[in-house]
């Protein structure tokens, strides 16, 4: 009775820790597209522009103040005249004024805040900037979806295709490997302008999520220098206690 026990405990305990991992790899590989991401202020500053002109009307970046934009090169000045929609002082947090109730009832479920979106969204197939970056160009028609648009990303997502005029409209063709997308109706950018304006929308929206990221790792290299050069004088130290002793 004892060994029946214990073996049910232990099958019970490798279903426990294996029926993760057996789910994950019964679900749909997800195929991302790896994401340019840069530091370059003027990357940075145009994501910004795009951010602030497409994504802030439902999106908030509630853990984001205007005035952090001047990390990245912008004036206080240049934020207020050009960037600044829904605050009255640079100090103000970049928050909507969309309710979350109306925005459920519009869409579906209410617009997630974006400021750690790019963290959000790191899975096994790739990092958040990539899921991020392929999302946005696997907008396609869609006329039967209540706003017109669907994703290969993320299938009957309920946020329509607010780039739609940069990029041009999409329709997706079935093939043998799967849904590819052919664009229609070209939009005001080219395919490579439209990847290089994404690129810089995804790096600032990962900027976002860590505005002193760049600063954090400088400081880490100085502390790993220091522990470097600490570890030799403490060497050293401890071959000059102990050669005298045998």
């Amino acid at each position: 009775m004892k060994s029946r026990v214990i073996n049910f405990i232990k099958r019970a305990a490798a279903v426990v820790l294996f029926a993760p991992a057996m789910a994950m790899a019964a679900g749909a590989v997800l195929h991302l597209d790896k994401a340019p991401v840069s530091t370059e202020p003027a990357a940075l500053q145009h994501g910004a522009k795009l951010f602030v002109n497409y994504c802030l009307n439902c999106h908030g970046a509630s853990f984001l103040r205007y005035n952090r934009l001047q990390d990245i090169g912008l004036s206080e000045e240049s934020i207020r005249d050009n960037l600044m929609f829904t605050g009255e002082k640079t100090g103000d947090l970049m928050k909507i004024s969309m309710r979350r109730e109306e925005a459920k009832q519009w869409f579906g479920a209410a617009p997630p805040d974006l400021t750690l979106v790019a963290r959000a969204r790191a899975s096994e197939f790739g990092s958040g900037a990539d899921w991020l970056y392929t999302y946005l160009r696997q907008f396609h028609r869609d006329p039967n979806r209540p706003t017109g648009w669907n994703n290969l990303v993320f299938p009957n997502v309920g946020m329509p295709h607010v780039l739609w005029e940069l990029q041009g409209e999409q329709v997706a063709k079935a093939g043998e490997h799967g849904s590819t997308l052919e664009l229609v109706k070209p939009g005001k950018l080219t395919a490579e302008e439209y990847d290089n304006a994404i690129a810089d929308l995804v790096s600032y929206i990962v900027w976002m999520g860590e505005p002193v990221a760049e600063k954090r790792k400088t400081i880490g290299m100085f502390v790993l220098a220091f522990l470097a050069g600490l570890f030799v004088l403490a060497f050293a130290l401890k071959k000059n206690y102990w050669k005298d002793i045998h």
